[in-house]
């Protein structure tokens, strides 16, 4: 199982990186990225931190750890700007919270995130044609998600992922420890959104994908 988006006590998670790392390894997880939510106000201090507390747990587990942000509810003047702050500290996985049914997410943020290319689009909710169209071209990942209300759109992304060629990958945006999932229950939440067998195999390829791309980025 990989799962690039997760939350620790660095930000509203139950668990802090170490704990969550380990649940995660037992969990038979190969890879796992914390994105903790930030904005202007907390970026600077979440992913340094991040970074320096992945690279010691990557040090002892087996697992391999990202340090990630997920860039949330910030104005979409501000995505790319944040975006380049963040890897620039050192954050190997860009998320932003996209716009989800279940949220007030200011329209807007969907686009603002794929013009910034960050690497996944989360729970992007209705997300349009031209939207979808311009991730596929940009190469950003749009998000299936396990996550309790954020998972009521995953048909509709499934849908216009498969008509204009964007590339998929399935999270949980864990919170808490039941949060996180073993990979039989992953594929079945694919199947639940409709996917085909092949679909679903792509999707989780396209994980592993970034994150080779990820561990090599200096």
């Amino acid at each position: 199982m990989i799962d690039l988006h997760s939350h620790s006590t660095f930000s509203d998670g139950a668990l802090i990186p170490s704990e969550l790392a380990r649940r995660a390894e037992a969990k038979g997880y190969v890879a796992l990225a914390i994105t903790d939510h930030a904005d202007h106000s907390t970026l600077d201090w979440i992913v340094p931190r991040m970074v320096r507390v992945c690279e010691r747990i990557c040090a002892a587990f087996s697992i391999r750890v990202l340090p990630g942000v997920e860039l949330t509810h910030v104005h979409p003047a501000h995505i790319a700007e944040l975006t380049c702050e963040a890897r620039r500290m050192g954050a190997r996985i860009v998320v932003v919270h996209g716009e989800t049914l279940v949220e007030p997410v200011r329209p807007g943020t969907n686009l603002a995130a794929i013009e910034a290319s960050v690497d996944i689009l989360a729970h992007p909710g209705l997300i349009s044609d031209d939207e979808a169209a311009l991730a596929a071209k940009q190469g950003v990942f749009l998000e299936i998600t396990s996550r309790k209300g954020h998972s009521l759109s995953n048909g509709h992304v499934l849908h216009m992922a498969r008509k204009h060629g964007a590339g998929l990958v399935l999270d949980t945006d864990s919170h808490e420890p039941g949060d996180l999932l073993e990979r039989g229950f992953a594929e079945k939440i694919a199947r639940g959104a409709g996917m085909t067998e092949e679909e679903a195999s792509r999707m989780f390829r396209n994980s592993l994908s970034l994150v080779e791309k990820a561990w090599k980025t200096p």
